[in-house]
């Protein structure tokens, strides 16, 4: 979502889904098919969905002609490829935009590997991937990553990330925006959206992920580190919902083949496994420190936003019933210490009147479907489900959280039943990035925001870069690091803020 002051940020789908070819494809064959042809890796190696048992590889190949093409696939526990305990071959074509999705099976629990890809004698990049423990006595380290726009600045925040010591990169929608040139971003920057318009075509979009994911810091962080990954609006188009979008009008042609174009170039260019090719939230049991539970809250269920809190009733989902009844089971389910919930908009409740009069909530966030968010905080509370974080992007601005039951209770006795950090944005805008905002006005609106807010425990809304969650038996650690210019393709970076909540409490502690 876009906002001048406060950002936050089918059948016919089922039809326009190709499933690659898995037939098996000799090295020979493949040579004597493809060999007065060539191809290259362009677009780098990723993995995604790890388990303890399991993890999606996946590349994409850029070929000099349209053709069919094989490619073998090689899993090794060493760099050098000394020890290969897994290889295959798979044919890829035009129908699956020459992707390659490979969900490697048969794997060890808490293991690190080595994967790369070949076609007609070239080789793709190293990737390096894990599988999850399922011990329980090894802590989880979660890179928290949101709303990268090309045009807005350098991916730096990525490079930095990539050279972390993580198990898995959570990122929570953004990945790239829809707009042209002339649209949303910084139009001063040297870097524009390729192609050169607002994208609408199963073309558009591919081509929107071609161009992000030649960028060399994304590269890197594929390469470096396994993805879990859910969709926000600008993967589609700007507040998007079942139906419709803020934006997308009439003249943009009909919105369900808009959006099924979206979800079909999505699922090519991400490493992912989803539950099956029209539901993407999904959950990952990672032994008992940690499951990971992946909301759906743009696409799945989620109504048109009201234009006021008086507009609300019952009926205003945003999960809908399938998916909400779905995520109360797993909650209740879960044998997990840490229940993470990797969530796109703002779950808390927030009042923003001191810095935005005319719309002091934010009805696109949960704030705009409270009755049922306030279903899920009572259905945690009742049950006594303990230690719930949520893990947030959209809005480009950092934030901890202390979840109430309702405000009011809250402010007599401050007690919470869950947790909300809120990671910042790779380079999306944020409140001070209009010149005529200086960081004294911002410093100045966080502590208004806080003080209206006193759940709210740590508010940034100047800084840029991404998050990372520590999670061990007794504790969960949130780490925010801030890249010191996005404008700087080599900038550096600093941890600027450390927020912990212990096992079994709810209330945050800054460090």
């Amino acid at each position: 979502m876009n906002n001048s002051f406060f950002l936050f940020p089918i059948f016919l789908f089922s039809l326009l889904i190709t499933s690659c070819n898995t037939s098996k494809v000799s090295a020979e064959d493949s040579v004597q098919k493809d060999s007065i042809h060539s191809v290259s890796f362009d677009h780098g190696v990723a993995s995604g969905d790890p388990l303890t048992d399991r993890v999606i590889i996946w590349t994409k190949l850029s070929p000099s002609t349209q053709r069919d093409i094989a490619v073998q696939w090689e899993v090794a526990e060493d760099k050098s490829f000394s020890n290969i305990i897994k290889t295959g071959s798979f044919t890829t074509d035009s129908t699956s935009n020459y992707t390659v999705k490979i969900d490697v099976t048969g794997l060890s629990a808490g293991n690190d590997y080595f994967y790369r890809f070949s076609s007609h004698g070239i080789v793709s990049p190293i990737g390096e991937t894990k599988t999850m423990d399922n011990s329980g006595s090894k802590d989880l380290s979660l890179g928290i990553v949101s709303c990268s726009n090309y045009q807005f600045g350098y991916f730096s925040a990525y490079r930095h990330l990539a050279n972390k010591d993580i198990d898995i990169v959570l990122h929570l929608g953004d990945y790239f925006y829809e707009y042209g040139p002339e649209g949303y971003g910084d139009k001063s920057f040297e870097r524009k959206h390729n192609p050169p318009r607002e994208i609408l075509s199963l073309e558009d979009y591919r081509t929107r992920y071609a161009q992000y994911r030649s960028d060399k810091d994304l590269q890197l962080l594929h390469q470096k580190h396994p993805f879990i990954t859910i969709w926000d609006d600008h993967e589609i188009t700007n507040d998007a919902y079942i139906d419709g979008a803020q934006n997308h009008q009439d003249d943009e042609g009909d919105y369900m083949i808009r959006k099924a174009f979206a979800k079909k170039a999505y699922y090519e260019w991400m490493p992912i496994r989803p539950k099956n090719q029209d539901v993407l939230y999904r959950d990952f049991e990672l032994g008992p420190l940690a499951d990971i539970i992946v909301l759906d809250e743009r696409l799945e269920g989620r109504l048109k936003p009201v234009e006021s809190t008086e507009g609300m009733t019952s009926e205003q989902t945003m999960l809908g019933s399938v998916q909400l009844e779905w995520f109360k089971n797993k909650l209740e389910a879960s044998d997990a210490t840490w229940k993470i919930i990797g969530n796109q908009v703002i779950f808390s409740p927030l009042e923003l009147g001191k810095v935005r009069p005319t719309a002091p909530k934010n009805l696109d966030a949960w704030d705009g479907y409270a009755v049922e968010r306030d279903g899920i905080i009572s259905h945690i509370a009742k049950n006594g489900i303990d230690n719930v974080v949520f893990v947030t992007g959209d809005t480009h601005t950092s934030w901890a959280f202390e979840i109430p039951e309702s405000i009011e209770a809250y402010k007599a006795d401050q007690s919470a039943v869950a947790i909300e950090f809120g990671t910042p944005s790779i380079t999306s805008s944020n409140w001070n990035d209009s010149p005529e905002r200086t960081d004294e006005m911002i410093l100045a609106a966080e502590q208004l925001v806080m003080q209206d807010n006193p759940h709210l425990k740590y508010a940034n809304a100047r800084d840029h870069g991404y998050m990372i969650l520590s999670l061990s038996q007794e504790e969960a650690k949130a780490h925010w690091y801030y890249v010191d210019d996005i404008k700087n393709v080599e900038s550096g970076e600093g941890l600027e803020q450390t927020v912990s909540v212990r096992k079994g409490e709810t209330q945050l502690v800054k460090q």
